[in-house]
């Protein structure tokens, strides 16, 4: 299975091969500041599955709550948040999902750190839930 994404201006474009793995809409304040909405939503991917196909990214990176560091991939022109990768390096990412031509159906998001999310912000019953990152 091949997915494609991109920034909003289309200076950069990626492909993913592979089978994604979890979908999570990530309620913590970083990533409702970085979408600028009530969550963030990422899919992760094998780090391997991801290749550019056209430009190339910038990287800004932040301290986690879990003492990692994570680089941010965005659009150097129209700011676009693409992908998150772990440092020191794992063998996944996390694509931005609103980033893909196709993204996965928010119905198959897993919801963390619901603890910070908005109040007034329902969450599905239907779908599991954690107050912070889960294992």
């Amino acid at each position: 299975m091949t997915r494609e994404g991109g920034c909003q201006c289309g200076r950069v474009r990626y492909e993913v091969t592979g089978q994604p793995g979890r979908l999570f809409a990530c309620h913590c304040t970083e990533c409702r500041k970085q979408s600028a909405s009530a969550f963030g939503m990422s899919l992760e991917v094998q780090t391997s599955d991801l290749r550019l196909i056209k430009g190339a990214p910038r990287f800004w990176s932040r301290p986690t709550a879990s003492g990692r560091t994570l680089r941010c991939a965005f659009c150097p022109d129209c700011g676009s948040r693409l992908w998150h990768e772990a440092e020191p390096a794992l063998d996944w990412l996390s694509v931005k999902n609103g980033s893909l031509d196709a993204p996965v159906a928010y119905d198959q998001a897993i919801h963390i750190w619901t603890k910070s999310r908005l109040k007034g912000f329902p969450l599905p019953d239907d779908r599991p839930s954690y107050p912070g990152e889960p294992d």
